[in-house]
């Protein structure tokens, strides 16, 4: 696989894609949502959708963008991501979505590939815009740039608020019906897997809104649709079965948070930056 740096720059032509509230509530039953959570979870209360849902149709995307630089999924990691909402998801709509590749930077033994993506319903309103951060394994020392810092610190002192949420064995197999279809998360023979995890591991993206849903029920209520905007660094996997732990810094609107796992410890997603509304 050789990377295409000329296409750095190019932006793909807009992406289609169609959803109702099944998508959405099966969006969130592969993001750990409870019952609790009933109006993301039953079309009778709208329903609501999850912020984080926005990766799902910007995914496509992505996927677009990186095949226009010669780039496979067969060999990445995910490494950042953030999401920006300017107005709250419908439970159903078309939506268009362009993607920009960003940059392609050097990181001697990998590259990192960025990736923005903006989204507008079918008349045209910006709905939301993603950054995601690829890493690609095998793929630097090609004499390229230095990838610029994105890191956010939280406060020193003790955390406002801790957040446990258990994923179960087979949370990888539910949220990949969302489309992200990696043998990474479901092929213990995937190349991949045997070389460097031992066993599958859980989507970077399915962690994200677990931690989302952290956020929300420390925060808002319950409420996600609070969150206007999530960035968060992928730092260690996680294995489905995982018990997450998220602990947060409250300063007015914004919110850092960093989330590790009970069983071994490891953060796994740090410098994490969160912005409410409301």
């Amino acid at each position: 696989m050789a990377l295409d740096l000329s296409k750095v720059g190019h932006t793909t032509a807009p992406v289609r894609f169609d959803y109702d509230h099944a998508a959405t509530i099966l969006y969130g039953l592969g993001i750990g949502a409870r019952a609790p959570e009933l109006d993301f979870l039953y079309e009778g209360r709208g329903p609501k959708v999850y912020p984080t849902f926005s990766v799902i149709p910007a995914y496509r995307g992505l996927e677009s963008s990186m095949a226009d630089a010669g780039i496979s999924f067969d060999n990445v990691v995910h490494g950042h991501q953030k999401i920006k909402l300017h107005r709250a998801l419908p439970p159903r709509a078309t939506l268009l979505t362009t993607a920009t590749l960003a940059g392609i930077y050097d990181l001697k033994k990998m590259a990192q590939v960025v990736v923005t993506t903006h989204t507008t319903d079918a008349a045209g309103t910006a709905l939301f815009d993603t950054e995601w951060g690829i890493i690609v394994f095998g793929e630097g020392g090609f004499g390229g740039e230095a990838a610029p810092s994105r890191l956010s610190s939280p406060p020193d002192r003790a955390p406002d608020f801790r957040v446990e949420q258990s994923t179960s064995p087979e949370q990888a197999l539910l949220y990949r019906l969302n489309g992200d279809h990696n043998p990474l998360h479901a092929d213990p023979e995937f190349h991949l897997v045997k070389e460097r995890f031992g066993r599958p591991i859980l989507h970077g993206l399915c962690s994200y809104g677990f931690v989302a849903r952290a956020l929300a029920e420390a925060l808002a209520g319950g409420d996600a649709t609070r969150i206007t905007e999530f960035s968060a660094r992928f730092s260690k996997p996680v294995w489905p079965g995982d018990t997450l732990i998220t602990e947060g810094w409250v300063d007015g609107a914004r919110v850092w948070s960093r989330t590790s796992t009970r069983e071994r410890g490891e953060v796994v997603l740090s410098h994490c930056t969160a912005t409410l509304a409301g």
